[in-house]
């Protein structure tokens, strides 16, 4: 009778292990900071075709210009998050390839 309670848990879990999405590790966008105003913008970054990554600090507010269009994002989200894919949270239609921001420590919480 035990047996057969240990498999239907360990089947159970199995099942339940399948069930989780694949982005089950990715931050939802509100750890990922905010939508910003461009004129709230402390630097600007040009994202050409062959830009793979870029380099920001958290707490930092950046414009990205990407041809003819731009958009401003806050880093101020989680204190944990060390890299955004700027796919995630870039308006549609303005990026066409995948962009990584590494995001450094907010230097206003390093002792």
């Amino acid at each position: 009778m035990k047996a057969t309670r240990v498999c239907a848990t360990v089947l159970g879990l199995a099942v339940s292990a399948l069930a989780i999405p694949s982005h089950a590790g990715t931050p939802c966008p509100a750890l990922l900071g905010e939508r910003a105003p461009e004129a709230a913008a402390a630097r600007t970054i040009v994202i050409t075709p062959d830009t793979k990554y870029v380099n920001v600090e958290g707490g930092e507010t950046v414009r990205f210009v990407v041809g003819e269009r731009a958009f401003a994002w806050n880093f101020n989200g989680s204190l944990i998050v060390d890299m955004v894919e700027l796919n995630r949270v870039v308006p549609p239609d303005i990026l066409n390839h995948k962009v990584r921001a590494f995001v450094a420590p907010d230097p206003r919480y390093l002792d």
